[in-house]
């Protein structure tokens, strides 16, 4: 019986042919199976087509390699082919001139075949299937592997120590991010993803041991943080905004909200709030007892000022009695070198009264007011004592002779006992002054509530508070 051959021309020797020169056939066959597995050849595909044929018992056909390179010049598109029984895969470059596509397809048939573009000098993984006598398919494999030149999709893949170029693309080839190296580089950032409940983390690390973290928008651009809520520092140390060097920091919302500065995630804690709004207040909300505390320029701090309830004290040397009923001004010497009560005296039985005027800051909130009388009893007498008092405010170029308002009284108080001890009656209602108004001159009545106390000697009033409220930070 003769020999046989396969399709890529391995000699097939029949039981007892070639004695002599089986040993020669031999190391061919080995030969050509050693250029099927591994062998490297280039192939001039100048001409169309180009035919890779089989070369029976002989080495160097170049269908018979594994690694193909496609040469020289070519004008025009080019095809080369292989037998349709060729079952085999190649690892083929095209390193062809010449602005033409170069195509590799079996023979005859209408399988597909593989095909470098016009300029396409890449290499090409291709099997050739042989799956079928007469429209055999050729295999373009390279998509299922990694090379230097493949857009390949990685899935479940990981990837050591790994070095991207300069910029990072998006599906649609789009620039994503780039990234810029900076010689002898030490500090870098380090990307921490967090189990349930936690937030991923985004750390400076390196070989510095403080480091920051940059974020530099473009031009005028904002860095901006879409959240309800930001969070800054830890719980290890006071969290500090500052800006970079000498220009302007702005902290501001995203959008027509307010904006909400406070501490811990806002537990126990104050804060500090600007209102998104015409004319807006910022409002500074101490928690629980806490106050509102200022430095100044000497590192001094103290509480700042808000508006609120004030206090105004008129001594009795401030007022004037009455020409009807008024009470009896007088100066009592207790011990000699001691303190002398310069005080008015009202009487047990009748309503005797006193008048002083004030006028108030431009900050008060032209309102209501209430008072606190400071007496002492001109006898042992433990009766109480209580007084009223009415106002009125006079603008310019408003005649004085005005009405007093409703006089309000405050709650009577029982005396000690003891002559000439000081007593305090406790605050008053809110007394509402009559055609109240900024920028006047308010007149107040202090009447003794002869109608209502019960003490039976002269009552020696020294002094009164006022109480009223201001709605401005200043007088400005």
């Amino acid at each position: 019986m003769a020999s046989t051959y396969t399709v890529l021309g391995t000699q097939l020797m029949a039981t007892g042919e070639n004695a002599g020169t089986w040993g020669t056939k031999t190391n061919t066959n080995l030969n050509i199976i050693e250029q099927i597995a591994g062998g490297y050849i280039e192939v001039d595909v100048s001409s169309t087509p180009t035919t890779l044929s089989v070369s029976d018992g002989s080495t160097g056909a170049a269908l018979a390699h594994r690694c193909i390179t496609f040469t020289e010049t070519i004008s025009e598109n080019t095809v080369v082919t292989i037998p349709l029984d060729v079952q085999t895969f190649y690892i083929i470059k095209n390193s062809v001139s010449g602005s033409y596509s170069v195509q590799f397809k079996y023979v005859s048939g209408s399988g597909s075949s593989v095909t470098w573009a016009s300029g396409d000098a890449g290499t090409k993984i291709i099997y050739a299937t042989a799956d079928d006598a007469t429209n055999p398919n050729i295999v373009d494999a390279t998509s299922a592997f990694v090379t230097a030149t493949s857009t390949t999709t990685l899935t479940n893949k990981t990837l050591t120590s790994p070095k991207i170029g300069t910029s990072i693309l998006d599906t649609s080839g789009n620039e994503l991010a780039l990234l810029t190296a900076t010689g002898s580089a030490v500090n870098e950032f380090t990307i921490a993803n967090a189990a349930t409940g936690a937030g991923p983390t985004l750390s400076s690390t390196g070989g510095d041991s403080n480091i920051d973290i940059n974020v530099t928008p473009k031009g005028t651009g904002d860095v901006v943080l879409s959240a309800d809520t930001v969070t800054v520092g830890d719980a290890a140390a006071a969290a500090t905004i500052r800006s970079s060097g000498a220009g302007t920091l702005t902290v501001t919302t995203g959008g027509a909200s307010d904006l909400i500065l406070s501490t811990n995630n806002g537990t126990t804690s104050g804060t500090v709030t600007i209102t998104d709004a015409a004319n807006g207040d910022i409002t500074l909300t101490p928690n629980g007892t806490g106050i509102v505390k200022a430095t100044d320029a000497a590192d001094a701090t103290a509480a700042v000022k808000i508006a609120g309830t004030e206090t105004m004290y008129v001594p009795a040397t401030a007022m004037y009695a009455e020409s009807t009923n008024g009470a009896e001004a007088t100066q009592t010497v207790l011990t000699a070198g001691n303190p002398e009560l310069k005080a008015f005296d009202f009487d047990t039985s009748t309503a005797e009264a006193v008048q002083f005027n004030v006028c108030f800051p431009k900050s008060w909130d032209a309102g209501t007011v209430t008072f606190q009388t400071f007496w002492s009893a001109s006898a042992t007498d433990t009766g109480t004592g209580g007084f009223t008092l009415a106002g009125c405010s006079v603008a310019s170029d408003v005649d004085y002779d005005l009405a007093f308002g409703t006089a309000v009284a405050n709650t009577a108080l029982a005396a000690s006992g003891t002559q000439d001890d000081l007593m305090v009656n406790v605050v008053s209602g809110a007394v509402t002054i009559a055609s109240v108004a900024d920028d006047t001159n308010t007149i107040f009545r202090l009447v003794r509530d002869t109608g209502t106390d019960t003490n039976t000697g002269d009552l020696r009033l020294v002094g009164l508070k006022l109480f009223y409220t201001t709605d401005a930070a200043n007088d400005a």
